[in-house]
C-alpha cells in the first residue's frame, strides 16, 4: 500500500501527512493562533518539523505574519 501511495503522490503517507499538517500550522500562526495551541491542532509535539521544513521557528514566523498584516 505504501508503495502504491508514493507513486500516485510521489512520496511516503508519513511524509504527506507532514507536510498538510505544516500547511496547516502556518496557516494558524498567520491567523495568531498560539504556537502552543497550533502544535495541539496539529498534532506536533515539537518545532523540529516545522524549522526543518520552512527553515524558520514557528514563533518567527507567526511574528512575521502578523507584522506584515500590521505594516
Amino acid at each position: 500500500m505504501i508503495r502504491v501511495f508514493r507513486q500516485a503522490v510521489g512520496m511516503p503517507p508519513y511524509t504527506y501527512l507532514n507536510q498538510i499538517r505544516m500547511r496547516k500550522a502556518k496557516q494558524f500562526l498567520s491567523q495568531g493562533m498560539s504556537i502552543a495551541d497550533t502544535a495541539i491542532a496539529v498534532g506536533m509535539s515539537d518545532q523540529s518539523h516545522f524549522k526543518r521544513m520552512f527553515g524558520i521557528t514557528p514563533g518567527y514566523y507567526r511574528q512575521m505574519s502578523i507584522s506584515f498584516k500590521t505594516n
